[in-house]
């Protein structure tokens, strides 16, 4: 079981009385692998970006004070492509069993296609579920 060793938590806030940073909201980069079907949602998700006529794809929020490293694979020997802001919120295209690793939703080895591959540890990111929220991956 392997902790996402490469994700950076926030610092305390120090202002008591400050507002709230603005989410980010981080936008698919490469065309999206998109499953054939439309995936049933056990959850609500944040929102939802809309592929095409028939296919509609769950955003959800990665772990509030985390900033998560972006894989071309899913696991933490993939390398990374990026590291995501604070507050960011990912659509889920497709989901793929990969190393089990272990954040603040508890322990998984499920990870989130957020792009084309590109997967996040599903560890960081709240879809209200232990299991798939989306299609499985090819």
């Amino acid at each position: 079981m392997a902790v996402e060793e490469n994700t950076v938590q926030a610092p305390a806030p120090t202002d008591v009385g400050a507002a709230p940073a603005e989410p980010v909201v981080v936008e698919a980069g490469p065309a999206p692998v998109v499953p054939a079907t439309a995936a049933t949602l056990s959850v609500e998700p944040v929102g939802a970006a809309t592929l095409g006529a028939t296919y509609e794809v769950g955003r959800y929020p990665v772990a509030p004070g985390y900033r998560v490293y972006v894989r071309n694979g899913p696991g933490t020997s993939y390398g990374v492509i990026r590291l995501m802001p604070y507050g960011a919120i990912v659509p889920i295209y497709c989901q793929k069993a990969g190393e089990r690793v272990t954040g603040p939703y508890g322990s998984s080895n499920l990870w989130d296609c957020i792009a084309n591959g590109e997967f996040v540890s599903d560890a960081y990111v709240h879809t209200g579920s232990d299991g798939y929220v989306a299609t499985r991956c090819a």
